[in-house]
């Protein structure tokens, strides 16, 4: 499929609240002074026409038209960029769950290097020590709520997993904020299978130098007996407040030297996995869940990396072994948070 050439053209109006209220004047009444957002310094937009013809408009004029337009505020959309220790979101305020994540996991970053062995007395994180939260960073009117996964029959999943923050104890508090968790079937997927995939990522730092892994909640539609495509999906929370992603994706990019002469020169590998949001079998091929990158950033909206990366990569299943390990476990003994997840939140 040739690839297409997209222009990306933004204009941001950056909207500042004054504050108001109700003057009363002695002797007589007045109306509520409404208040009025200001807008940001005007910016030029790209325009562009039909035959791929581009045009700059004038800012001046954009800036007038977003002056009389959005005089009584500007809706957005907003978007949430969560900058954190070890990991980047973006936060989605109408599912209440990330629109997306990124981290970049080296050997280093998870404690694994030969050559940067810790200090005795590093700071770690320990999971044990870590409790769900609700993110202060997001307006409480946009947030995901403790009392919405309570007897929901979802796992509060990592999107960014906590084993891939032990670099201390505040990177891996993080990653339990509810700003990167999303409703996950608890047996045979968030604490099995989805499990095994995120380990495999973390594995690919003894093959390659960089590893970036984007993690992205889906809603994918499903043909109908009638013969038509459908989203459905189910909101947890009480009212309902939590939207849960029929599946989800993990989409890598990896990094090496092409070779010992040229060490500056990097291999670069891709490959994305879509999983339903469901009990999987650990037999299952990891194989069976690939699809094109393209596929996953049409689906969600996204454009992770370029054509230009997609073209000049590799497979990761052609440059490395998509396996991944089962390991089954008691996630009660094992992980305390499980337990803690059938108390009410308080």
């Amino acid at each position: 499929m040739p690839a297409a050439t997209i222009v990306h053209a933004a204009c941001f109006a950056v909207g500042a609240l004054v504050g108001g209220g109700v003057a009363v004047v002695a002797g007589r009444r007045q109306a509520p002074i409404i208040p009025i957002p200001t807008l940001g310094s005007p910016q030029p937009v790209l325009d562009v026409r039909p035959g791929g013809v581009t045009q700059i408009s004038t800012p001046s004029t954009v800036y007038a038209a977003q002056q009389q337009v959005l005089k009584y505020g500007n809706p957005g959309p907003i978007s949430d960029q969560l900058v954190r220790t070890a990991y980047v979101a973006g936060y989605d305020r109408r599912l209440r769950h990330p629109a997306w994540t990124a981290e970049h996991l080296t050997l280093t970053s998870l404690g694994k290097s030969t050559l940067e062995s810790p200090s005795s007395n590093s700071e770690s994180g320990d999971r044990s020590q870590s409790t769900f939260a609700e993110d202060s960073a997001v307006p409480s009117l946009f947030r995901a709520k403790l009392q919405d996964y309570f007897k929901s029959g979802y796992d509060r999943g990592h999107m960014v997993p906590a084993a891939d923050a032990k670099i201390s104890q505040a990177a891996m508090n993080e990653t339990f904020l509810l700003t990167n968790i999303a409703p996950q079937v608890g047996v045979g997927f968030n604490r099995h299978y989805w499990a095994y995939l995120e380990d495999w990522c973390r594995r690919l730092t003894s093959s390659f130098a960089d590893v970036y892994v984007f993690t992205i909640p889906l809603y994918l539609p499903k043909l109908d007996a009638d013969g038509k495509w459908r989203v459905t999906h189910e909101v947890i929370g009480s009212p309902p407040n939590v939207s849960v992603p029929t599946h989800f994706a993990k989409v890598v990019v990896t990094s090496r030297p092409s070779s010992p002469s040229s060490p500056d020169v990097p291999e670069i590998s891709t490959g994305a996995f879509v999983l339903p949001n469901a009990p999987i079998p650990d037999e299952a091929k990891l194989e069976n869940f690939v699809m094109p990158v393209e596929a996953v950033e049409r689906a969600a909206g996204l454009t992770l990396f370029s054509d230009a990366l997609k073209q000049n990569s590799k497979h990761i299943c052609k440059t490395t072994k998509c396996e991944v390990i089962v390991r089954r476990f008691d996630d009660a003994q094992k992980r305390p948070e499980m337990r803690r997840a059938v108390s009410a939140p308080r």
